[in-house]
């Protein structure tokens, strides 16, 4: 591609839609040229809003169709934070356009939608790539070198992730994320996609054998002809012996936990998905020890604390940038990784199996 910028579109104006302009204004290798709303007043409104924060210049169009935006020349790659319920005729539609495609997540309601998605993609020879920004820290490189060194964790044994937020009662009776039409995944998609993708990272994307999963509690707005799931729990069960837990809830406190451990010590992430406001991101390695001298019984921790210098919203090291970074550069690179969108079915296809025992009491699926 000749252009020295990829050049985006935004296909809604979704809240979530305000970070990753940041995002990309400071990418360097990026621009937003346009946002498409059903309303193009919504449009105009999002531009105006977000190019007082952070300007483009030019200043991006506002559309008042997705149609329009998809035939527009000037357009490279699209992000779709739409709801999933409609989103994947828009990701076929823009990958037949030529469109690079970054999708929110989940990618789809089933396994069949993301697989038809991804396929469109490849197909058309366009980059398909889902929203987890927590894959574009720097982070996660610390990590994997101190899973690996052999001595931190040891073997591999276990894996627990906590990702909650507790939302309003409003929250229940207006938010998309309690219509079984637009995200009928509710707190599994919502939040429990980061949950799975965290352990099947830390798997190297092997996939479990078996599943267990149930649905805690859940809700549905008025308009909605089916609830949703607002807390749920599942298990992973990995053919090495390893096994994983999660819970991701709409109605517990603020939490986005994870937990390593193995057989010489354990990795605590407090913040694995949205980092703390800082200008650095950490983990903790313990290698705890019982010392005993005669009656004096002593845990004692063995805890260090590993850092990286990366600021935690919106900065130019910062993880949604980099995700905007590294998508524009395979853009630029006239090149696709399919590492994308595989790893992106392989976690509906876990969401999905745990889902299926929720419907069956839990029963384990094998996968």
């Amino acid at each position: 591609m000749s252009n020295r910028v990829c050049r985006w579109g935004i296909l809604s104006s979704a809240n979530i839609a305000r970070k990753n302009w940041l995002a990309i204004k400071n990418s360097e290798n990026a621009v937003v040229t346009a946002v498409a709303s059903r309303d193009v007043a919504k449009a105009q409104q999002f531009i105006d809003e977000c190019h007082a924060h952070s300007s483009f210049d030019p200043k991006p169009v506002a559309l008042g169709s997705y149609e329009e935006l998809l035939k527009r020349p000037d357009i490279d790659a699209v992000y779709l934070p739409m709801p999933t319920g409609i989103r994947k005729d828009w990701v076929i539609r823009a990958a037949e356009a030529g469109k690079h495609v970054l999708a929110e997540k989940p990618i789809g309601c089933t396994v069949a939608e993301a697989t038809e998605m991804t396929a469109a993609c490849k197909k058309h020879n366009v980059q398909f790539m889902d929203g987890v920004m927590f894959m574009h820290s720097q982070r996660l490189n610390k990590l994997r070198a101190t899973l690996n060194d052999g001595q931190s964790v040891g073997e591999l044994r276990r894996i627990a992730s906590h990702f909650s937020f507790c939302g309003s009662d409003e929250f229940a009776k207006t938010n998309i994320r309690a219509s079984g039409e637009l995200e009928p995944l509710g707190c599994l998609g919502d939040l429990g996609w980061y949950n799975i993708r965290f352990t099947l990272w830390t798997m190297n994307y092997q996939m479990p054998q078996r599943v267990s999963g149930r649905t805690l509690m859940a809700a549905k707005r008025a308009d909605s002809r089916t609830p949703v799931p607002t807390e749920f729990s599942g298990e992973l069960f990995f053919a090495n012996g390893v096994s994983a837990s999660y819970y991701c809830s709409f109605i517990t406190a603020n939490q986005q936990w994870a937990s390593i451990s193995g057989t010489k010590g354990c990795v605590f992430v407090p913040d694995f998905v949205v980092p703390y406001y800082s200008d650095e991101l950490s983990f903790t390695v313990s290698n705890p020890a019982l010392n005993q001298k005669s009656c004096d019984f002593n845990m004692e921790e063995h805890a260090r604390k590993v850092t990286v210098p990366e600021y935690s919203n919106g900065w130019g090291n910062s993880q949604e940038t980099n995700l905007f970074r590294n998508f524009s550069h395979l853009v630029l690179s006239g090149k696709t990784d399919n590492t994308w969108p595989e790893i992106a079915v392989k976690t509906q296809q876990v969401l999905e199996a745990c889902l299926k025992s929720a419907a069956e009491n839990g029963k384990i699926v094998e996968m």
